[in-house]
């Protein structure tokens, strides 16, 4: 097989179609997701449900920025909590969020993510610091208050670019992909669909 990622062809993180979680592991901040895989109509997904809790999946998976650019996913949310500013700590709770992390090393503080959020109570295309990592986190409404949900939405975003727009630096790897749905800070309960989680070329 040729090391060379035709266009067509899908670098591969989250093989939920295919009933595979090889890889991911759970982080917890506070309390447990129950994240499991189930069948709809479309095949097998990932469900989230969370109810005042707050952990993520995260898989651990060098990508070249360079061969393979565009993040792909698909997402549905089912339930979300009342909305609150999420741009506050209080607040600071997503139905769904999938987000890429570039690590520091050592120098932890030089970590840094985007997150692509489903929003509650943002419009869709804003952008904001998160309110606990501050500047190394930078929240993205892929999806806005707007969008009510209950419906699979595809997603696609040019992950080196947003690096380039978000940090101002032309980052060629990142290190991990994670997955979250939280409502730990504003309580109440959501739940959210995942499906599969790509990289491809264009």
């Amino acid at each position: 097989m040729s090391a060379v990622l035709l266009a067509s062809e899908r670098l591969m993180v989250g093989r939920f179609s295919a009933g595979d979680l090889s890889g991911w592991t759970t982080h917890k901040f506070d309390g447990e997701t129950d994240y499991r895989l189930i069948f709809d109509q479309s095949g097998q997904i990932l469900e989230a449900d969370s109810q005042q809790a707050a952990s993520g999946l995260v898989k651990q998976q060098t990508i070249d920025l360079s061969k393979t650019p565009f993040l792909n996913w698909r997402w549905k949310v089912i339930k979300r909590s009342a909305a609150r500013d999420e741009r506050s700590k209080s607040g600071d709770d997503y139905a769904a969020r999938v987000y890429v992390i570039k690590k520091g090393g050592l120098a932890f503080w030089r970590t840094k993510a985007i997150n692509y959020v489903w929003s509650a109570n943002q419009p869709q295309n804003s952008v904001w610091e998160n309110a606990f990592a501050g500047r190394q986190a930078i929240m993205v409404a892929v999806r806005g208050k707007e969008d009510v949900g209950g419906e699979w939405m595809f997603e696609k975003r040019d992950v080196r670019k947003d690096f380039k727009r978000f940090f101002n630096e032309d980052i060629l790897e990142i290190d991990a992909v994670a997955i979250m749905t939280d409502t730990d800070n504003a309580g109440g309960q959501a739940i959210a669909e995942y499906g599969d989680i790509y990289f491809t070329a264009d």
